[in-house]
């Protein structure tokens, strides 16, 4: 699904240009004066060759010649070192500028809500978030400063060829502003092609990291022909969109050898015309042909920065339009969960997606879970199970009710009064699917915080009895993990119990994995989940009657309401419970 996009005008280049590059005003400043230094150096040169022909027409001394030549030479070695610091000075920027775009954006991304995620793909965020701007690393470090710096060059020619000869600069000044006006109209054409081949770059990205994480279906249910037309009928949407916007851009890229071909074939006429009436000597008729080809140079690189304009105002349009994505859910008002095991309040709370209202997901759900107990929580795929443990995150808000946690002595703060960051602090979850990293088991464990100290890391395997799996590992904790593919489930899921530990929290949220797992790996688990569970509220969604057992309270769910929910053991003991009868047939054959 793709954002809206809205059209980008000039305060937003102007917004983003500012933003960025203000903390690098000294750096843009420089850059500013290289390059300018070095169009004053351009412009002065061919009057030192006019005057070294006009002095050698007139017999004048060989000292003069050479004092003019040497002069020559030194010039044009500063112009080439001021064009290697401006090179090197804006790439410096535009790394530095695009990598903070870059961050930022990426931050932006994690803080929007899953109903965000659940409609786009994670390769159409990588896509925004490195391609798109990429694309935008010229548009920081040379493109306003060289579209600039390079009119500047062309208007000092145009005045020097005025100041020649005032048909001459007429004449030139025309021509050019025939190219500039060409530009401007071809360029209105060309930035709504560029967006469309972003978009379908970023369409594509987005299914290949879909049908590449899902190999073993595609291939275990034979999918990979319609993979593969797919993938075709992508890939020939992107050639034509491609194809569509180079063909224009040959018109761009054709301008800078029109306009200098007429201005050369001015040049000459104007010349033999007033070298004929003595109007210019030979230096003269030199300096109207330098100053044309001259003129050349900043049109290809004008050519040039409105191509990259193009494109960088096609992913501009794409970035502003993420940026624009608010979170559903706010920050909250400021205040910190307490510490402890946590209560659970859930007043009469029902939730619907924002995009399908018609389906209710939870409808009145209705309970207190008292601080260090715990809470199984049963029902079928699609029961709302889940999505009530969603809430307590804050990854949504509900639609009605309201969610509260409290204390150890009975006060309850709505859930939208804590901050984000508490909430994440105080809540912890482990899920099905483990989520692991491409880094070591230390960096797995802390989430790359650096002020959890190995001490503590170690001291949390050894309460979980995870000591003698960390020895089995061949680095210990500086074992590096291919983002979870050199441990098995039943490893990443005792890795996820370590990492809720270490957190401390007052609530944890554990969706059991309903994968079967070898007898000596679940000991480990069942042994780290009951010491993880030590004075701390729990609520498990439950697969395994093992799991059931260890519950104080019972809740089932269905189709998004509580069909019932009591205390265990009296559940358990009344024949005529929901609870009762799935002990009697199996919870894995119901439930599993």
């Amino acid at each position: 699904m793709s954002m809206n996009t809205k059209k980008v005008g000039y305060r937003d280049y102007l917004n983003l240009l500012i933003t960025y590059l203000r903390p690098q005003a000294g750096r843009v400043f420089l850059l500013a004066v290289l390059l300018l230094g070095g169009i004053g150096l351009q412009l002065v040169n061919p009057q030192l060759v006019r005057r070294f022909l006009d002095t050698a027409e007139n017999g004048r001394s060989l000292t003069q010649l050479t004092q003019t030549a040497i002069l020559f030479i030194s010039i044009a070695i500063l112009a080439q070192i001021l064009q290697l610091l401006g090179t090197y000075l804006g790439e410096h920027i535009a790394w530095t500028a695009t990598n903070n775009l870059r961050a930022d954006l990426a931050l932006h991304c994690l803080r929007l809500n899953m109903s965000f995620h659940k409609t786009h793909k994670p390769g159409e965020l990588i896509e925004r978030v490195d391609g798109d701007i990429n694309s935008l690393s010229n548009f920081f470090s040379q493109l306003v400063i060289q579209l600039g710096t390079n009119l500047l060059l062309v208007i000092g020619v145009m005045g020097l060829l005025w100041l020649v000869d005032w048909r001459v600069g007429a004449t030139i000044s025309l021509l050019f502003l025939m190219g500039l006006f060409l530009l401007n109209r071809i360029n209105r054409h060309l930035v709504p092609r560029w967006q469309a081949v972003r978009q379908i770059q970023s369409d594509l990205f987005g299914y290949l990291e879909e049908w590449l994480s899902g190999t073993e279906e595609i291939q275990t249910n034979g999918a990979k022909a319609f993979i593969m037309r797919q993938l075709y009928n992508l890939l020939r949407q992107r050639w034509r969109r491609t194809q569509s916007a180079m063909y224009l851009n040959l018109l761009v890229m054709g301008l800078p050898i029109f306009i200098p071909t007429l201005a050369y074939v001015a040049a000459y006429l104007w010349g033999e015309v007033l070298f004929r009436s003595s109007v210019l000597t030979v230096g003269g008729i030199y300096l109207i042909f330098y100053y044309v080809d001259l003129v050349k140079s900043p049109l290809w690189v004008i050519q040039r920065q409105v191509q990259d304009l193009q494109q960088a105002a096609a992913s501009m349009n794409r970035i502003v339009a993420l940026l624009a994505e608010q979170p559903d859910v706010d920050e909250g008002q400021g205040e910190m969960v307490p510490s402890g095991p946590l209560a659970v309040q859930f007043d009469h709370v029902s939730f619907y997606y924002a995009d399908d209202k018609e389906t209710r997901v939870l409808e009145d759900i209705h309970f207190t879970l008292l601080p260090g107990r715990v809470l199984g929580l049963l029902g079928r795929t699609g029961s709302g199970k889940t999505t009530l443990t969603r809430l307590l995150f804050r990854f949504y808000d509900p639609t009605s009710g309201v969610i509260r946690l409290g204390d150890g002595n009975g006060r309850f703060t709505n859930l939208r009064h804590f901050t984000q960051s508490s909430l994440r602090q105080r809540i912890g979850m482990v899920t099905q699917e483990v989520e692991l990293f491409h880094a070591s088991v230390r960096d797995n464990l802390t989430l790359f915080d650096p002020t959890i100290d190995d001490q503590h890391i170690l001291a949390a395997l050894n309460e979980l009895g995870m000591t003698t799996w960390l020895a089995n590992l061949p680095d210990g904790l500086d074992t590096r993990l291919e983002a979870g593919h050199n441990l098995s489930a039943g490893e990443a899921q005792l890795l996820a119990l370590a990492r809720v530990f270490l957190a401390d929290p007052g609530l944890v949220i554990l969706d059991e994995a309903s994968s079967r797992l070898d007898p000596a790996t679940e000991a480990l688990i069942e042994r780290a989940i009951d010491r993880l569970l030590v004075g701390r509220t729990a609520i498990i969604i439950a697969h395994r009657l093992g799991t059931v057992q260890r519950a104080d309270e019972i809740m089932i769910l269905g189709d998004g309401r509580i069909l019932e929910y009591g205390d265990r053991l009296q559940l358990a003991t009344n024949p005529n419970s929901r609870f009762a009868q799935l002990l009697r047939t199996g919870l894995e054959t119901t439930y599993g």
